[in-house]
């Protein structure tokens, strides 16, 4: 999987590294189990601080996207992830985007299709990787 990271963005890079494993996760680049490259290795090859990327493996790990180990390291937690709380979570991510939504003058119905439509491309990324047209 590739980590594209924005150096020159607003956005914090453990969060945008976050972010990108996420997305690979649920695109099905990265498998249940998969073992994730190790904090120093990552770091190097990203070219971050190896506290950045602790960062974003504990946020990660705290959120039960991946699992910890002292002798094997970090890797893709199993399937499926406890949902408890989540929706709680995304309307906290979403409204803050809702409120940009409507500020640019989207309504309901475009900012729904918009959204539905990115989750379309995150799904068919996975679809492709795993065979189905």
């Amino acid at each position: 999987m590739i980590i594209q990271i924005d150096f020159a963005g607003d956005l914090p890079l453990y969060s945008q590294l976050r972010d990108q494993i996420v997305i690979g996760i649920a695109a099905g680049l990265l498998k249940p189990g998969e073992a994730l490259p190790s904090v120093r290795r990552l770091a190097a090859d990203i070219g971050i601080n190896i506290h950045t990327v602790n960062k974003a493996y504990a946020l990660l790990r705290d959120e039960g996207y991946i699992v910890m180990d002292r002798r094997s390291g970090a890797a893709v937690a199993p399937r499926p992830l406890d949902s408890r709380g989540f929706f709680e979570h995304l309307a906290d991510l979403l409204r803050p985007i809702a409120a940009e939504a409507i500020c640019h003058e989207l309504d309901a119905e475009q900012f729904g299709r918009f959204c539905a439509d990115l989750h379309r491309q995150v799904r068919t990324v996975q679809d492709i990787r795993e065979g189905h047209p």
